[in-house]
């Protein structure tokens, strides 16, 4: 009997342990957490969501996405982004790079193919095509491009919009987000940013 009530005893005990950390630490230390982004950081916290110029959401600043027609041939009037190979293409749900190495066959064959088809797209030679055009990034979800794959996309998207390539040109300038802390990675372009300026030109 004393048995069964020190079992029974430690049983409560492990209840009410259980049921205390979970208020404390699955409830309480979550909508404190909560609160504090929502405070301090609310569009990080909400997915850092962007809006088109009638307030309507379009998109994440975390997340790229592709600017192609519905056969998936890029739209001359907007910069292209970097490839993905997350899922059917910037799949939140499935994100990951393509994980083949350098060396792989199918990998060299799709960069040679999308290098063949930016430079017709862009009117340059191949051997000028930046990497992140032709590549996907490790998460296949980067918002990002390079300073120097926007520069070579700038005549073709002024020309297509009738715009002078000077103001194309500034737009890029405009955003471009430079190194992290002064001297971390690279300057690159937000692209879904720099369309949504362009269209705002209209």
């Amino acid at each position: 009997m004393s048995s069964t009530r020190t079992t029974l005893r430690q049983a409560g005990v492990a209840v009410r342990a259980m049921l205390v950390a979970t208020l404390v630490l699955g409830v309480g230390y979550t909508a404190v957490i909560t609160g504090v982004g929502q405070v301090l950081l609310p569009a990080q916290a909400n997915g850092s969501p962007v809006t088109d110029a009638a307030g309507t959401v379009v998109g994440s600043a975390l997340i790229g996405q592709s600017f192609t027609d519905a056969d998936g041939q890029a739209l001359p009037e907007y910069f292209q982004s970097r490839p993905s190979a997350a899922g059917d293409g910037y799949d939140a749900g499935a994100s990951s790079g393509s994980n083949l190495g350098p060396e792989n066959e199918d990998l060299i064959a799709a960069i040679t193919e999308r290098r063949a088809a930016v430079a017709e797209l862009e009117g340059v030679d191949p051997a000028s095509v930046p990497a992140d055009a032709v590549t996907a990034s490790a998460s296949g979800l980067d918002p990002h491009i390079s300073v120097a794959y926007a520069d070579l996309q700038v005549a073709r998207v002024a020309a297509a919009r009738d715009l002078d390539a000077f103001d194309v040109q500034a737009l890029v300038a405009a955003h471009t987000t430079s190194r992290d802390l002064g001297f971390l990675g690279e300057p690159r372009v937000n692209v879904l940013e720099l369309n949504l300026a362009l269209d705002a030109l209209r």
